[in-house]
């Protein structure tokens, strides 16, 4: 097992992150608010990610708590803001809060769980809600792929409709802009290429590809359905005799539910030697959302996209007025 895990360690890691990253430098770090970073795992990813300059942590939880964590784990606390809450629960709320009053411009989980978290984003009053559903994506590493893959939604929503995941799409979609693909190209997945009622999630990939013709979908090129293999593939959609400026060279995967994003993501990172980082859309700002299992180049990636994500926003709403 030890050996198993040196040798994945040795061989993960194509670049694409570090191309990502480059783009950050310059950049000023991103006010990100830190809830509950009370372990020594979700406390160094945040120290991690605030000395690659890409944010500026305000560190939300119990002072006396996040410093012993520090000084166990050996990690310097000096410039950092600590704002006081009592536990998780009032630490999510806090941390919720700064970004409210607009003293945050990112949202980070510390060693709570996320759906406490995201309890207090989604809260219809105190919350960071949106006109826009809620989605995750895995902005994936894979070695064998050409560039950054997206993985949409593995998860937050567990069975999206079909309006949810027009959300999920174009928050994917206006995400890959951001980190400067002018025109994504979405493949919307099934288990095969053509529409039957017998497979739901066929029918609903249509449907987005129409509401993509009708501008209620905008930014990108979708097609579907297309099975796996047909996304991936160029050459396995032209034996299939599948015509499509998406197959074989997208940017983001619609997944048809969370059992199945969940399950292509862990596949990748378990077999084909991918890294996963992963953050929150459709909130008013990006959430970045770390685990434990996640090593250091995956959780600065995810600090990276995130900070990127919230530049963009910043110079778009400037422009606006």
């Amino acid at each position: 097992m030890a050996t198993d895990v040196v040798n994945r360690a040795e061989t993960r890691g194509s670049g694409k992150y570090e191309q990502l990253l480059a783009r950050c430098r310059g950049m000023p770090p991103i006010p990100t608010a830190v809830a509950y970073p009370c372990d020594d795992v979700s406390l160094g990813a945040t120290l991690e990610a605030a000395r690659a300059g890409l944010i500026a942590p305000i560190l939300v939880g119990p002072p006396d708590r996040i410093r012993a964590v520090a000084g166990v784990a050996g990690l310097d606390l000096a410039g950092w803001e600590i704002v006081e809450a009592p536990h998780s629960h009032a630490a999510a709320a806090r941390a919720v809060e700064l970004v409210r009053l607009g003293r945050a411009e990112l949202l980070m989980k510390g060693s709570l769980h996320t759906d406490e978290l995201m309890a207090e984003v989604v809260r219809r009053e105190a919350g960071l809600r949106t006109d826009r559903r809620v989605s995750h994506v895995f902005v994936m590493d894979v070695p064998t792929y050409h560039k950054p893959l997206l993985i949409t939604d593995a998860a937050v929503n567990i069975a999206p409709t079909l309006d949810d995941k027009r959300d999920i799409v174009q928050n994917a979609v206006d995400f890959v802009r951001a980190l400067g693909v002018a025109q994504p190209k979405v493949a919307i997945l099934s288990a095969v290429e053509t529409v039957t009622t017998k497979i739901p999630s066929t029918i609903e990939a249509a449907a987005l590809c129409k509401m993509a013709d009708r501008g209620q979908i905008s930014g990108a090129v979708l097609d579907g359905p297309l099975a796996f293999d047909n996304a991936i593939s160029a050459e396995a959609a032209r034996t299939k005799g599948i015509a499509s400026a998406v197959a074989g060279d997208p940017d983001i995967l619609l997944v048809p539910d969370l059992e199945a994003g969940n399950m292509l993501a862990k596949n990748l990172t378990f077999l084909s030697l991918a890294d996963a980082a992963g953050i929150v859309l459709g909130a008013r700002v990006p959430i970045i959302l770390t685990s434990r299992a996640d090593n250091e180049r995956t959780r600065i990636a995810s600090a990276g996209v995130a900070a990127l994500y919230a530049a963009a926003r910043r110079r778009a709403t400037a422009a606006a007025g």
